[in-house]
């Protein structure tokens, strides 16, 4: 629960989403910095005209796989599903993933 309230907390602030993700144990951010590496790759301009998938629509489907909010009230859970489709932007946008390019 801690770990998604940093990642709710940082949904505003490129440079904050970064660093949280930073943190993460090195298998764990290595599997992330591959599926970021994807969705950087199918978001880019390039590609949008074939398969309409922008960062936005990107970011929209991928966020619930990558954060999952522990409240239970369907008014929190409404609440912040746009600060982390926010965060999952910021990193697909942000977030350099030329060390598991060789993956």
């Amino acid at each position: 629960e801690e770990f998604y309230d940093r990642c709710i907390a940082a949904s505003d602030n490129s440079d904050a989403a970064v660093a949280v993700i930073d943190e993460l144990p090195e298998l764990n951010r290595t599997i992330l910095l591959f599926i970021l590496r994807f969705l950087q790759v199918m978001g880019h301009p390039d590609n949008q005209k074939l398969t309409k998938m922008t960062y936005d629509n990107l970011a929209m489907v991928w966020a619930p796989n990558f954060l999952r909010c522990p409240s239970e009230d369907p008014m929190i859970i409404f609440q912040n599903t746009k600060r982390e489709m926010s965060f999952v932007r910021h990193l697909v946008l942000r977030k350099n993933t030329e060390e598991v390019a060789h993956l």
